[in-house]
């Protein structure tokens, strides 16, 4: 287990508060994106996965201590919460990595609503790489044409959530801007495949594939730091 830490960083918003999980001498970071679940065991663990690669991640309590299991009060947070704001404190999640962590390149990763918000925190904030596990942003919600980094996003092909059409007509006009972008679609699976927590869900063969393409896309993208 690599140390974890609560910590307190700055954004537009006011200070925000996350979970930091350190890799020594780690010159990479991954702002790391909650479900609607909140900040959960699954999220910590995948923090985790990252930092035993040498990844220094950073996940902002984006409801402020608040989590769940149950689908309904989930569904209540998600609403209730502000995505302009919270994308704000994912921007400010982005610049302690850099200016309090020593990371040299920075990327976001998160999963469901986090997905989206990944996207809409890559429109505002200054992010080396993106992915985007079954979300993007709704109509109205960002502007996503102001995404300047290169950026990955997955969905099932039984997603119910988000719109896989709008993430493939957002594709295919940032490849057209020279900005890499790529969508893939895993037949067989539905929303939140990649969570292991969730048997009803979990898709082994979908979640792996999607793991090693993540890896290979943070590895081109944060090479250098």
């Amino acid at each position: 287990m690599n140390p974890t830490a609560t910590v307190t960083f700055s954004a537009a918003p006011g200070p925000t508060s996350g979970l930091l999980v350190s890799a020594p001498s780690a010159k990479r970071g991954i702002v790391l994106v909650q479900e609607w679940w909140g900040l959960v065991p699954h999220i910590e663990d995948v923090a985790q996965r990252f930092a035993a690669l040498g990844y220094t991640v950073l996940a902002p309590d984006l409801y402020r201590g608040k989590k769940t299991v149950d689908a309904e009060e989930a569904s209540h947070l998600m609403h209730g919460l502000d995505f302009g704001r919270a994308a704000q404190e994912i921007a400010g999640a982005v610049e302690h990595l850099r200016t309090a962590c020593g990371c040299e390149r920075v990327a976001v990763v998160g999963f469901c609503m986090g997905g989206a918000l990944a996207m809409i925190a890559s429109s505002v904030a200054r992010v080396d790489a993106y992915v985007s596990y079954y979300g993007f942003p709704p109509a109205g919600a960002a502007d996503v044409a102001k995404i300047a980094a290169p950026g990955l996003i997955f969905f099932g092909e039984n997603e119910n959530f988000f719109s896989v059409e709008d993430a493939r007509a957002f594709a295919d006009s940032q490849t057209a801007r020279g900005i890499a972008t790529e969508v893939r679609i895993y037949p067989g699976a539905g929303h939140a495949f990649f969570n292991d927590t969730r048997p009803e869900a979990y898709v082994p063969s979908a979640a792996a594939d999607t793991w090693t393409r993540t890896l290979a896309h943070l590895g081109t993208h944060l090479a250098h730091a």
